[in-house]
């Protein structure tokens, strides 16, 4: 394996991972509230909870100080280390952009960033008590 299709396969499984999390981010937040619902036990778990919490408050972070993601960072410099060429936006735009035609601007993503974090801010406290029971 020569060290541009190295490079491919790695920046392939940062996207992988990158996907990965963004999947947690979202469907962790849908499973919370479904499992809240369900009577789910195990949505309570602190680390899980804690997990999701810093996994969204990170993606507001970054959107707020205008970065793109380090994931997105490092699989483009891998890309373009393999000869292709990498991402000219964040990687939720580019994947909305390729998966709905949606375009829209980084501070755009960054209010809805904002809002789900704070959705997952407010479930978490709504379920304090039984992340944390004394």
């Amino acid at each position: 394996m020569n060290q541009a299709s190295l490079n491919l396969l790695l920046a392939d499984l940062v996207l992988v991972i990158h996907f990965t999390f963004v999947l947690f981010a979202v469907c962790g937040f849908l499973v919370i509230v479904f499992g809240r619902f369900a009577g789910w036990p195990w949505i309570y778990n602190s680390v899980f909870r804690m997990a999701h919490l810093v996994a969204i408050g990170f993606v507001v972070m970054q959107a707020w100080l205008g970065r793109l993601c380090p994931l997105t960072i490092w699989e483009n410099k891998l890309r373009v280390l393999a000869g292709q060429g990498g991402y000219a936006e964040s990687f939720i735009q580019h994947w909305l952009q390729s998966l709905l035609y949606y375009d829209a601007e980084l501070w755009v993503f960054g209010i809805i960033y904002t809002i789900f974090g704070v959705l997952v801010l407010a479930a978490t406290i709504l379920d304090w008590k039984r992340i944390f029971p004394r």
